[in-house]
């Protein structure tokens, strides 16, 4: 296996919960990866750590979750945002049955819907390590909406506001120096006159 390759299994999100086959001494072993040690200088890949998986026992491992289906959800569509709360779930597995990753299904969610971990369809004989009904993400109000509405509001009514203020400023302006204009013009008629 090349490098380029064990770089892009590593960089993906299942990387940690991925079931990899490695032959060692010519016979072929199931393991799972655990950790992983870098060069600090050229932050290429150094070490590996892996735990052989034995048939038959449960392994406790955070699996990553997958959302599908986003335009078939119609609060999503009318600008919902999703806001998940656990892109990973701790589940217990059987080591022949481990999910490479949790799928969410959002078709037909609307606003103010929460998926929990209830709603999941997990494999069989994986359960999630946490005992109680846990939210995985939610299809939340377009918070969007709101900040233009306000500033909308305000505009409106300083319009309203103002425009009065400006036009009865103006008209005070525009009409003073008429007055003066016609006192100044009244001024030099009297003045030709004598």
């Amino acid at each position: 296996i090349h490098l380029k390759e064990i770089k892009s299994i590593i960089n993906s999100d299942t990387f940690l919960s991925k079931v990899l086959e490695l032959e060692i001494e010519g016979k072929k072993e199931k393991v799972i990866p655990r950790d992983i040690a870098f060069n600090v200088v050229s932050e290429e890949p150094i070490h590996i750590d892996f735990m052989r998986i034995v048939s038959g026992k449960k392994i406790i491992l955070e699996i990553p979750v997958k959302f599908i289906n986003h335009p078939d959800s119609p609060g999503l569509k009318r600008g919902g945002v999703l806001n998940i709360v656990r892109r990973k779930v701790e589940l217990k597995c059987p080591a022949e049955n481990i999910p490479d990753e949790i799928i969410v299904d959002l078709a037909g969610t609307d606003i103010g819907t929460s998926i929990k971990i209830s709603s999941v369809r997990l494999a069989e004989n994986v359960s999630p390590t946490i005992d109680r009904d846990f939210v995985i993400a939610t299809v939340a109000a377009p918070t969007v909406m709101k900040e233009p509405e306000k500033p909308a509001e305000e505009t409106a009514e300083g319009v309203e506001g103002e425009a009065p203020a400006e036009g009865t400023e103006a008209a005070a302006k525009d009409g003073e120096p008429a007055k003066k204009d016609e006192k100044g013009k009244e001024g030099t008629a009297e003045k030709k006159s004598d």
